[in-house]
């Protein structure tokens, strides 16, 4: 399955909707959901706060493989930048110490098993998979 959404906030309860219609196609429980959602949610927010100058919308797309969803945002128009390498917040730094940014990639990577950066053409795609529970 694949969407198209406006660059725009206000896109979350839509995209929850797909992601959800998705899942229960799939058969997986909510813990698959919950997570799915929050990764989703966490890397479409960064790139519409951080891709400014991206342009049109950000397609999610979604895939089965071989009992893992599979979902994919793309983003076109943008400068580089690897989420799936970018460094962490140190969450074990004094707060004091700690530096601004990084939570949310580590929460992402903390609820699926593995996440992609793809770029080329200014087009950036990244992937999470998140195996199916039923």
């Amino acid at each position: 399955m694949e969407k198209a959404f406006k660059r725009d906030f206000a896109s979350i309860d839509p995209i929850f909707l797909f992601i959800t219609q998705i899942v229960s196609k799939e058969g997986a429980n909510e813990r698959t959901d919950f997570c799915v959602k929050l990764a989703v949610e966490e890397l479409f927010t960064n790139m519409v706060k951080y891709n400014r100058k991206g342009t049109g919308d950000i397609v999610i797309r979604a895939a089965n493989d071989k009992g893992a969803l599979v979902v994919e945002l793309i983003d076109s128009d943008v400068d580089r930048f690897d989420p799936a390498t970018a460094d962490e917040a140190g969450i074990d730094e004094v707060l004091e110490d700690r530096r601004i940014g990084g939570l949310g990639l580590r929460l992402v990577r903390s609820v699926v098993d593995r996440i992609t950066y793809e770029y080329k053409d200014r087009k950036m795609t990244v992937t999470v998979v998140k195996q199916l529970e039923r």
